[in-house]
């Protein structure tokens, strides 16, 4: 399985990786994205490889391109299109839940955040991916 982690902060997406490894997943690959300009061009790097990526989990507040913002534009361009994304981060607004479902997110997890919480949120939907 290959993901992509989006944070801003190097330390949160090892913390993520690992929470994904203790949640049982087998990660045979983990990309990486410091903000959402870079995850956007993630994904149109792997666009079209023959193992393409199972899962994204993305913070909202980042600099350059936030969560939503990415969420957004991954959907106006149609990059990744049937790859569940789930939301990690400390906002947990109605608004903001509600916007970045709107947008595509398929799950919402706040930080700080167990394995077990991960495990509940990521692996029901990669069964329905």
């Amino acid at each position: 399985m290959r993901a992509l982690i989006i944070d801003d902060s190097a330390v949160m997406r090892k913390v993520i990786e690992r929470a994904l490894r203790q949640a049982g997943l087998e990660l045979t690959e983990v990309l990486q994205a410091s903000n959402g300009e870079e995850a956007l061009q993630a994904l149109r790097d792997d666009s079209g490889k023959p193992n393409p990526l199972s899962l994204i989990l993305s913070d909202i507040n980042m600099p350059v391109m936030d969560g939503l913002q990415f969420l957004e534009q991954r959907r106006d361009e149609k990059l990744g299109v049937g790859i569940p994304v789930v939301m990690i981060t400390t906002e947990g607004s109605e608004p903001l839940v509600l916007r970045a479902i709107s947008a595509g997110a398929m799950g919402y997890i706040c930080k700080p955040f167990t394995a077990e919480q991960v495990k509940a949120r990521v692996v029901p939907l990669l069964r329905v991916a």
